[in-house]
């Protein structure tokens, strides 16, 4: 049994304080921890998470923008990669990586599937077709475990 998460703080595109834990209480989660700079990040990840936000409806899909040296994000900035102008799902800033550092992440792309229960249930590194792979076999095994979550 994993212990449940308590906060993921992160800063909204307006610069304002969010608990991702707080606001999203009570559902599967697929946070995306990434920065703009990463090609296989913006080129393969993003993408990805936009087609996972379709295809699981009840899932619900946010990225993390994180900020390293020199390689900070802005809204401008985060909202030029998306073609439409427009971010596909919420978008959040981790400032001073703190959020990357909590979960040890292995570089970006870092995926965390969390589970309604708020326990981190995966954690994937990478856009290859490997974590690809693994990726939708993490979450088709919770929406297994999840019946109810298959569907809106």
């Amino acid at each position: 049994m994993n212990t449940p998460i308590q906060h993921i703080k992160v800063k909204d595109l307006e610069g304002n304080a969010v608990d991702l834990m707080t606001t999203y209480t009570n559902k599967i989660l697929l946070l995306i921890i990434y920065n703009n700079d990463c090609l296989g990040c913006t080129g393969r990840a993003i993408p990805l998470a936009y087609e996972f936000q379709q295809n699981y409806p009840t899932i619900q899909v946010a990225g993390i923008h994180t900020n390293f040296v020199n390689r900070e994000g802005t809204k401008e900035s985060i909202k030029a990669i998306f073609t439409s102008g427009e971010n596909p799902f919420p978008i959040f800033i981790d400032e001073h990586h703190k959020v990357f550092d909590q979960f040890n992440a292995e570089g970006t792309p870092q995926w965390l599937l969390i589970s309604e229960k708020g326990e981190l249930f995966r954690s994937v590194f990478g856009s290859q077709d490997n974590a690809q792979n693994r990726l939708y076999y993490a979450l088709e095994s919770l929406v297994e475990d999840n019946p109810e979550k298959l569907s809106t």
